[in-house]
């Protein structure tokens, strides 16, 4: 100090930021969320088959050759399933069954039509049922109070149900499939307590009666996979079992193909 005067002392402070932090703990991260991932890979092949825990195994001996199969797996509930076709064998499966299932939907709208430039089958076209199963295209000629298909009680075809029949197999003879044939009655018993004539023997005869309507067309008999009589155990109606639209014959023309697994 001079002359009593205070000197001014300025402080000025630096703000120093500590240095960067780096990326250390992104890798730390990282290799913690990998530990995570193996681990509930892991624990997830513990819960599989034999045959996905084999599969899972030569993924990791062959990556490359085994990516291919990697196109066909097929989710099922919470699991995973690896078909043991090879992948190219599977998306084969898969295209033929849908050429296949176009040929059918084109063989219902085929009889759809036919019926119904038919004026004779107009008052019959709600009864004719035709849909796309696990078996294939099942065609269901199906009786009402209005018309029925067999005289009561007999498995005696109707002049309507013959010509019915025909219109179906002219559409059979365009494509190879084979054919199933079920017979289906009511649960109105027979007199007889089950000890005689039931109505088992009445569906596998009126099946039966179909076929030779079918064979006696033109169809060949080498077509015929399967007769079935099913009585009255796979009812349409279910709540009335007495119901007349429990009374039908199903034709089933049966996937060519094997379903992809």
């Amino acid at each position: 100090m001079k002359n009593g005067d205070e000197n001014i002392i300025i402080v000025k402070k630096i703000n120093k930021h500590g240095g960067h932090h780096g990326g250390a703990w992104k890798v730390a991260y990282a290799d913690f969320v990998t530990a995570m991932m193996a681990l509930f890979i892991v624990l997830w092949i513990l819960g599989q088959n034999e045959e996905v825990i084999k599969n899972v195994a030569g993924y990791f001996k062959d990556p490359v050759g085994f990516s291919e199969k990697v196109k066909a797996i097929s989710v099922i509930g919470a699991g995973v399933s690896l078909p043991s076709d090879s992948a190219n064998s599977v998306i084969e499966k898969i295209n033929q069954r849908k050429l296949e299932m176009e040929r059918l939907n084109a063989m219902k709208d085929s009889i759809v039509s036919s019926l119904s430039n038919n004026q004779e089958f107009s008052n019959l076209l709600d009864q004719i049922k035709m849909e796309i199963v696990d078996e294939g295209l099942r065609i269901e000629m199906v009786e009402s109070n209005d018309d029925v298909f067999f005289e009561i009680g007999t498995a005696e075809l109707r002049p309507e149900a013959k010509k019915l029949l025909a219109i179906i197999e002219k559409n059979l003879v365009d494509i190879p499939n084979k054919i199933i044939i079920e017979g289906h009655t009511d649960a109105r018993p027979y007199s007889n307590n089950g000890g005689g004539y039931s109505n088992f023997e009445l569906s596998v005869d009126r099946a039966n009666a179909a076929r030779r309507a079918l064979v006696e067309d033109g169809l060949s008999t080498g077509r015929i996979d399967e007769v079935r009589g099913y009585a009255d155990t796979r009812l349409l109606d279910k709540n009335d079992p007495f119901n007349l639209v429990n009374r039908r014959v199903s034709i089933i023309i049966k996937f060519a193909t094997e379903a992809p697994k």
